[in-house]
């Protein structure tokens, strides 16, 4: 007898739906066949085994018999245990313990344990929202998985514990008398909670033009590049980031709760990435570790920080292949990892936050302690770091040593909610901005739309939109292009910058100040090591 389930496999960040055809031939056999097609992977190939002890576990006394399992379309490789359960069902259905023979409108997701229980698995959030598209109203997760699933409106998530009881629930189902009621979650909800951040902008002494400085990255989510010597406060600064971002918008928190949802990190209790990621990896980490890959590649930290901070310290201290890597989605918002079975997308679109000393001693051009460190070494040291890397930071600057004076004044300095204020009200002008009259903006990358949220994810075409200059204005910024030897590329983030700046004040246009402010934070276009 065939008996047809359904469930989903996850490429990169996405779910296609799978078929699982199981055929039970009912002759009874000396000892089981059991055969799995459809290029399955390792874990799927001993599902059999699983499937089997918990079948058996559950009380069910199937015959030794041949079964086939076909995981249809063919032509994608199936991994993960994901499939346990469709299988289980399968079998119990063509043995004929159903009483619903049609599962059409189910989705079936979870891995066995021996005795029968179900435990989570993952990329959960992409399967719900591919059960939605593809129409399918019911979706049966584990329940450890169920609140991840059920943030996605229009599907019913049954939250079940064990193989028994996924056959009351169908069989119900039937009769028309579920027992099981779906999970409910009102996702808009989970993105009010407030966040406690355990660092402060008060706690910072000092260092002006440093706090104004990530002020204006964080109100347009510029990347920004931190110089100064040791103790002068740059990871404290970069620890205080988050406390001043803007809180995840809805779609957002979709994008980034499908990326830690697949690799395996997101909270269970959540079910929802609430708040702008922050990842700081250590400087040992490879480029795969960063970018993503595998040979079923996987996300890497780059889009593990996607919405949210990405922060590097000691950033010439990363192996110079490790920083390389970052170009593209620096650039485009994107990862690609190629394979020969497959190429796969990653989005990756992270305000990236980097700090280093301006040499390997860490004392050039500090006015209390003298530099040990010879031209060549400087240069060495710093070419670590290649200039079209440069050319992708926005801001750059420099973060000088605390004077005595400041560390021990008695003024209380700003903290992070008064600053979050301000950039708030500029990620709201933004937000208008870019969806003004209703159709939100979009900026192409790889050839997909994709919303614009930040002056800093602006397209070719929107800076020309939106970023006009005075004609005082223009003559400024031309006259630093030809003096500093800028790149086009450096011209377009000047402009994206002062758009940001005038976004603080709440001016419409952006004037000769904006420009000039966002010029000066070009740090390393003014031969800083001269």
């Amino acid at each position: 007898m065939l008996f047809k389930a359904r469930s989903a496999a996850v490429y990169g960040i996405d779910a296609h739906i799978i078929d699982v055809e199981v055929d039970y031939s009912g002759v009874k056999l000396d000892k089981e066949i059991f055969s799995t097609v459809g290029l399955p992977d390792a874990a799927v190939r001993e599902s059999r085994d699983r499937v089997r002890s918990a079948i058996k576990n559950s009380g069910f006394d199937i015959p030794a018999t041949r079964i086939t399992i076909n995981l249809a379309p063919a032509d994608l490789k199936k991994e993960g245990s994901g499939f346990d359960l469709p299988i289980a069902i399968g079998i119990l259905g063509a043995y004929g313990a159903l009483v619903k023979k049609d599962l059409g409108d189910f989705l079936l997701v979870g891995e066995l344990g021996l005795d029968g229980t179900l435990r989570a698995v993952q990329g959960m959030l992409p399967i719900a929202v591919a059960a939605r598209a593809e129409g399918i109203a019911n979706l049966v997760v584990p329940a450890s998985n169920a609140r991840e699933a059920a943030v996605v409106e229009g599907v019913n998530v049954f939250p079940v514990t064990s193989l028994l009881e996924v056959r009351e629930l169908l069989n119900a189902s039937a009769l028309g008398a579920a027992k099981v009621q779906p999970l409910r979650v009102e996702a808009s909800n989970l993105l009010n909670e407030m966040q406690q951040f355990p660092h402060d902008f008060k706690d910072v002494r000092g260092q002006h033009v440093a706090k104004r400085a990530l002020e204006v990255a964080a109100a347009g989510g510029h990347n920004i590049l931190m110089i100064g010597p040791p103790g002068s406060g740059k990871t404290m600064l970069a620890k205080r980031l988050p406390s001043i971002l803007a809180p995840l918008r809805f779609e957002e928190a979709l994008e980034t709760t499908k990326i830690h949802s697949v690799a395996g990190v997101l909270d269970a209790e959540q079910g929802l990435v609430m708040h702008r990621p922050f990842r700081s990896p250590h400087h040992t980490i490879s480029d795969a570790g960063l970018i993503g890959g595998g040979m079923m590649p996987r996300p890497g930290e780059v889009s593990l920080a996607h919405n949210g901070l990405l922060f590097l310290d000691e950033l010439p201290e990363f192996p110079r292949n490790v920083l390389e890597v970052l170009r593209q989605p620096l650039e485009d918002g994107m990862v690609t990892i190629a394979r020969a079975a497959m190429s796969l997308n990653f989005p990756a679109r992270f305000m990236l936050a980097a700090a280093m000393n301006p040499c390997p001693c860490g004392y050039f051009n500090d006015k209390s302690r003298e530099c040990m460190c010879t031209p060549p070494m400087i240069q060495r040291y710093v070419s670590k770091v290649s200039g079209p890397l440069m050319d992708r930071i926005d801001i750059h600057i420099e973060v000088p040593a605390v004077q005595y004076k400041e560390l021990r004044g008695g003024a209380a300095a700003e903290g992070s909610e008064q600053i979050r204020a301000r950039v708030l009200a500029a990620r709201e002008r933004q937000h208008e901005r870019f969806n003004r009259n209703g159709e939100a903006a979009k900026a192409t990358a790889k050839g997909a739309a994709r919303q614009v949220f930040a002056n800093a994810q602006m397209s070719t075409q929107q800076i020309r939109a939106h970023c006009e200059l005075s004609p005082d204005a223009e003559r400024l910024l031309e006259r630093a292009m030809q003096q500093q030897g800028l790149s086009a590329r450096a011209h377009d983030r000047i402009l994206k910058v002062a758009r940001t700046v005038a976004d603080l004040e709440g001016a419409m246009d952006i004037s000769v100040k904006h420009i000039a402010e966002a010029i000066q934070y070009r740090t390393l276009d003014r031969s800083y090591w001269s």
